[in-house]
């Protein structure tokens, strides 16, 4: 079967910047994929190219077996693209917007009402359909964007930093759509800024630093990659994180974290079990009241910090 994404050697410099410094990758049917990296990685320019927006400079890259740049116009009838701001008429109804878009594909009016009834329903939007879009909340205005996106049925839908800005009603409501339309067959390669986003809804994660993939695989992949478990420790009062920090970093094993805000120290470690059982003398030899203490896998973030260095995901 051909790859919905195969990309080889992709090149694209900027003046004296070089955003794609040879990256590949191929992501085949049925897949949702996450696309992760620091600022400037070259996350965003990838998903240009992929859309037909920028010209590579050198390298390939096919979607569903045609090429960006020979074949734009059948690669442009394969996708669809949702950014971080909704891009709708604020003076149509959320059907009339779904309308204009199919016509905008080459649909005709029964057509076209069509397909905007199907993803209406597809993604539950009856309740706002007649409602003019400049009345809908931002959560309402994010969704109707994704199924404008939808209305050509394409087979990669490309979503940028779908979530931005969204309450958490309105993010949780949006990602139980995109896990309808991944599991419906629509592949799906989405940018986010939050970790968390990747973790709950990425089967695949691909990390890109420096216009090179340096990282991809399953969620669960990339925390064994990390090689290290983490001791987490929680100090019954707040002025005894300090304390918790000094008792952890006499381990000598590395350079403890400390999170003010919720009150937890944290230790990256190797031998976790038996480094557990030692960190756990030093905080009774410290006299620290502890209300938590164990041992647990990386988190997705701590994994992109020790690949990249870098703490801020930017896409």
């Amino acid at each position: 079967m051909v790859a919905t994404i195969a990309a080889e050697g992709v090149r694209k410099r900027f003046k004296r910047t070089e955003a794609l410094a040879g990256l590949d990758l191929v992501i085949e049917t049925g897949e949702l994929v996450a696309l992760l990296g620091p600022n400037g990685a070259g996350k965003t320019t990838f998903v240009r190219v992929l859309a037909t927006l920028l010209r590579p400079d050198a390298g390939r890259v096919l979607v569903a077996g045609h090429d960006v740049v020979r074949d734009a116009a059948a690669v442009r009838s394969l996708i669809g693209l949702a950014g971080q701001h909704a891009a709708v008429e604020e003076s149509m109804t959320g059907r009339e917007n779904l309308e204009m878009v199919a016509h905008l594909y080459g649909h005709g009016g029964r057509d076209a009402r069509r397909r905007s009834d199907a993803v209406i329903e597809r993604l539950d939007l009856g309740e706002f359909a007649g409602t003019r879009a400049r009345a809908m909340s931002g959560g309402q205005r994010r969704r109707l964007d994704l199924a404008a996106s939808l209305v050509g049925s394409p087979r990669l839908l490309l979503l940028d930093e779908p979530t931005t800005g969204l309450d958490p009603r309105s993010r949780l409501e949006l990602w139980d759509a995109i896990r309808e339309l991944a599991a419906g067959g629509t592949d799906v390669l989405l940018t986010t800024q939050y970790l968390d986003e990747a973790d709950q809804l990425a089967a695949r994660i691909v990390i890109v630093d420096r216009g090179r993939v340096i990282a991809d695989g399953t969620p669960a992949d990339l925390k064994t990659q990390a090689g290290h478990d983490v001791i987490e420790a929680r100090p019954r009062h707040a002025a005894d994180l300090a304390a918790v920090a000094s008792a952890l970093r006499s381990l000598e094993i590395g350079e403890p974290v400390v999170d003010a805000g919720t009150r937890r120290v944290s230790l990256a470690v190797d031998e976790g079990a038996e480094r557990l059982s030692v960190a756990m003398r030093a905080l009774e030899a410290a006299r620290i009241d502890v209300d938590d203490v164990g041992l647990r896998r990386p988190t997705l973030d701590e994994v992109f910090l020790s690949l990249t260095g870098n703490e801020e995901v930017k896409v």
